[in-house]
């Protein structure tokens, strides 16, 4: 009886954890959504130029200006919405580089091991040793804080979480039976790896790289903060930075692009979290 009482228990406690997941995956795609959708029609909502400037300096919200001006009289609202699709951007494509590296090199670890794998886990380990923010920092301000340099630093930077998952799947995954008869039968390690084990192994790298997503986009936040996002454009942590100068007289400056940056990360976040239950093979049975 009390084995059937503790099995019952732990399938009632899976079943919660389901529903919590899935709940929580919707808000997440939600608001995502949401944001997305006003960054893609930024052109048409933004009543004004983000870069242009006027003569209401610290403008506070109403009925001209939704959100307030910034102390060059630029249009937070508008500023806001065109720094959506920078924010996004930014941490999509650098998280998916940190994605494609982390996947490569943890699988190659983890299914051929042997002195490959002792290379490989070496360079994960300085990799992880390193203070990633202060390479960061220093990356960019030696080859420059464009847009570009911004991605790839933060991707190249971030991807030894996915390779030590992917290496931990590689190496499960290579001792099954599929495995070992298509190797039987002739089949290269390299299509292995790329056809079955990297496939079958990719749903935990999925979910991590959608909550890195989070990571990316409040690194660039940080670095434009500090002045080394890319001046070209406009960013949440720019905003933040310039009004950081007039948080007494012009709090609105600095709030909504903070508010704005919560609100993406806590978005990415519970994507990720949610994914992360969701596909988890302990609960698909249960789903």
């Amino acid at each position: 009886m009390n084995i059937k009482r503790n099995r019952m228990r732990v399938r009632v406690t899976n079943t919660l954890q389901v529903i919590n997941s899935i709940t929580q995956l919707k808000i997440g795609l939600c608001l995502l959504a949401v944001i997305i959708l006003l960054a893609l029609f930024a052109p048409f909502l933004a009543a004004y130029d983000p870069f242009a400037l006027n003569d209401d300096l610290l403008a506070p919200p109403g009925s001209q200006y939704l959100l307030g001006t910034d102390g060059l009289g630029r249009d937070v609202f508008s500023e806001l919405l065109y720094g959506a699709r920078t924010s996004i951007f930014i941490g999509v494509v650098a998280a998916a580089i940190s994605g494609i590296l982390g996947t490569l090199i943890g699988g190659l670890s983890g299914f051929y091991r042997g002195k490959l794998d002792s290379v490989l886990s070496e360079f994960v380990n300085v990799f992880l040793m390193l203070p990633t923010f202060f390479l960061i920092l220093l990356i960019v301000a030696l080859f420059g804080s464009s847009m570009l340099n911004v991605m790839l630093v933060i991707g190249v930077t971030t991807w030894t979480g996915n390779a030590v998952l992917m290496r931990a799947q590689a190496m499960s995954l290579r001792e099954r039976t599929y495995v070992k008869s298509l190797q039987s039968i002739g089949v290269s390690k390299f299509k292995i790896l790329t056809k079955h084990i990297i496939p079958n192994g990719i749903f935990p790298i999925i979910a991590n790289t959608t909550m890195n997503i989070s990571g990316a986009i409040l690194t660039e936040a940080g670095l434009s903060f500090l002045g080394l996002g890319d001046p070209n454009l406009v960013s949440w942590g720019q905003m933040v930075f310039h009004g950081k100068s007039y948080l007494v007289n012009g709090w609105w400056i600095s709030t909504f692009s903070g508010f704005a940056i919560v609100v993406t990360v806590l978005a990415f976040y519970l994507i990720g979290d949610g994914l992360n239950h969701v596909l988890s093979p302990k609960l698909r049975d249960i789903k």
